[in-house]
């Protein structure tokens, strides 16, 4: 026995006008200002609403109240464990940017002053990092060769670095962080996994010990570059180093994987081999043998730059360029990261002030002769298991920075480059995220797609082609899903008034003389005519099936519109088209509840009474009871 239906007193409601004003500043509210930013100075003083001010650019002073020896302690543990990280790790990206290792450490010193004073994320480590140095590194080369103008080329990574900077500030300050979400997960983990396959091959020139090596980045020119000096350019000094190194700083990650208590063992581990690797080739002096050293770090702390940026002329466009592309890798990073330990730890992370941050520390950390940071998701891993609890970890790992600066840096002399490579291959493995690939390949092909599309961009050609790819497949998939929305047949579940997909619900059983079609989408411009022509083909597709089968035509065609949040102008013309076409068939055209935006813009547009006010719905069960009650009794 079916349940009947009685008819509800409800019906389609029709909202108030707004005025033109008021519905563009809700859009714009909406857009830019979604979290509410202005909510804290509500009813405040005026002293109150200045100290929120300055509470929001610097959050140090927020949460600098309740700070206290115990938190101290802990962040003190964290800084040195990730200052014992950071110091070899910024060496090696220096040299992955062809920079010397002197700037890696000058970049690990001012930037997370800065960010500790402004940035909103509890746990992110900042500082050099593989993927942006290689991309730094990759770019600048392409305009200048390091080796022949090194001068030009260090004044022009400054310049990229303060566009950098400007690039992240201005998103940030205008509220535009929501463009960096176009770039999806996908095509991120294609694009991480392809960089990080390219620097690890980057490094078999310091891992082998080859002199001439390509200066291409590509997987072919690097394996023949490998290759063709098998015979003569390999020093097996070298590569024992290398080797060795990279199977006890894998062995040591291993460890810190199967048991978390022992993080501290993976975080000190390239810091000990560094030691010990420096350590053996001066007592051997097997740099003597071909083994290739970092040699001279000139001591001292950061000196100023700000003469050394290119802020007219052609540099400065290719500072420009450069500094846009680095500046929204680096962002997408570091929020990401941000993201993910805000979540663990369950607190709020602004994205906006985030890029804020972000972009003051890489302007001033432009004149101050650093190159571009950002947040390390190695070192932000190693600071949160270390129990960090503020940003006074990036303090106490800038100030061991500054030490080493000062003091230290003469005893890297005899540091082999073999060791930096090791260091370099060991940190970047964890960029190849096989099982998130594994499970993109599940969820979605199209995403899949855009992860492969990355990914092989950049190891068969290079890290900008790669980027292009994976921004091109991001943006094909939204027009793919813009243009050509789903729609779907509905049918009702027996003994229910609920409609329902007949492909997910097998058992849904179609109506005699009714065919329902819900739109997935809204209906704009770019997809107007596919959704009425995609609803005619589902018409035609009924009709002969109905014809086959000598069972009654068609007199009803119900849009189910739930799912449809917006309409323009174009919209609704293909609406009316559809309705006349279905007028020349003696089918009529009914709407199944229609939302406040759509329904305003039908009854502005006099669609409704085109289509008849008695065609309107609340909901598609109301709609089949009304247009074919006998149908629906029989069903």
């Amino acid at each position: 026995m079916v349940h009947s239906v009685s008819p509800t007193r409800y019906k389609v409601a029709y909202p108030p006008r707004r005025k033109l004003a008021t519905e563009f500043a809700d859009k714009l509210k909406e857009t830019f200002f979604s979290d509410d930013p202005l909510r804290p100075y509500k009813d405040q003083t005026r002293a109150r609403k200045v100290g929120i001010v300055f509470q929001y650019l610097f959050p140090i002073l927020e949460w600098s109240k309740g700070y206290n020896l115990s938190k101290f302690k802990g962040d003190l543990i964290a800084g040195l464990t990730i200052a014992s990280l950071c110091i070899p790790q910024d060496i090696g990206y220096a040299k992955l940017a062809n920079l010397d290792p002197k700037y890696g450490l000058y970049s690990s010193f001012v930037p997370p002053l800065i960010y500790a004073v402004m940035g909103s994320s509890r746990d992110i480590a900042i500082g050099p990092v593989a993927v942006v140095s290689l991309l730094l590194g990759t770019l600048l080369k392409d305009e200048i060769d390091p080796v022949k103008d090194n001068e030009a080329y260090v004044r022009l990574a400054f310049t990229a670095t303060f566009f950098t900077g400007i690039t992240q500030a201005a998103l940030g300050f205008f509220r535009l962080g929501f463009l960096i979400d176009f770039l999806s997960h996908a095509a991120i983990v294609g694009f991480m996994a392809g960089a990080a396959i390219t620097i690890a091959l980057q490094q078999l020139k310091g891992f082998l010990g080859i002199k001439n090596f390509t200066q291409k980045t590509d997987i072919i020119s690097v394996m023949q570059s490998v290759w063709g000096s098998v015979h003569h350019g390999w020093n097996w000094q070298t590569v024992l180093i290398g080797a060795s190194f990279l199977a006890f700083l894998l062995l040591s990650k291993y460890i810190g994987k199967k048991k978390r208590s022992l993080f501290w063992i993976p975080a000190i581990a390239p810091l000990i081999s560094v030691i010990v690797a420096t350590f053996f080739v001066y007592i051997t002096r097997a740099d003597e043998n071909g083994v290739q050293i970092v040699k001279h770090i000139q001591r001292g702390i950061n000196p100023s730059s700000v003469h050394k940026i290119y802020f007219d002329g052609r540099m400065m466009l290719k500072g420009f360029k450069i500094g846009v592309i680095a500046g929204l890798i680096g962002l997408t990073e570091a929020i990401a990261i941000g993201r993910t330990f805000a979540g663990m730890k369950d607190y709020q992370l602004d994205g906006n002030k985030e890029m804020v941050a972000l972009g003051t520390m890489n302007v001033i950390g432009s004149m101050t002769s650093c190159y571009v940071t950002t947040g390390s998701f190695s070192r932000s891993a190693v600071n949160y298991m270390a129990g960090c609890h503020t940003t006074v970890s990036n303090i106490v790992m800038s100030l061991i920075v500054l030490l080493t600066l000062e003091v230290i840096t003469p005893l890297f002399k005899y540091t082999p480059n073999a060791i930096l490579s090791s260091i370099i291959i060991s940190a970047v493995i964890g960029l190849i995220d096989y099982e998130a690939a594994i499970l993109i390949w599940k969820i979605d092909k199209f995403d899949f797609l855009a992860c492969m599309g990355a990914f092989f961009g950049v190891i068969f050609k290079s890290v900008e082609i790669g980027l292009l790819i994976a921004i091109a497949i991001s943006f094909a998939k939204i027009l793919l899903q813009v243009t050509r929305p789903r729609t779907a047949l509905l049918g009702n579940l027996p003994q229910t008034t609920i409609y329902r997909n007949i492909d997910q619900y097998p058992e849904a059983t179609r109506v005699s003389g009714v065919l329902i079609v819900r739109v997935d989408s809204a209906i704009y411009f770019s997809n107007s005519n596919y959704i009425k022509e995609r609803i005619l083909r589902w018409l035609r597709d009924e009709e002969e099936l109905l014809k086959s089968n000598n069972q009654q035509r068609i007199e009803h065609l119900i849009v189910e519109m739930s799912p449809m949040i917006d309409i323009d102008t174009s919209g609704i013309h293909a609406l009316e088209d559809l309705f006349k076409s279905l007028q020349k068939r003696n089918i009529q055209l009914i709407l199944a509840n229609p939302g406040t935006v759509v329904i305003e813009k039908l009854e502005s547009s006099k669609l409704t009474n085109l289509i008849g006010q008695d065609n309107i719905f609340l909901t598609v069960s109301e709609a089949v009871m009304s247009v074919a009650p006998k149908a629906m009794e029989e069903v």
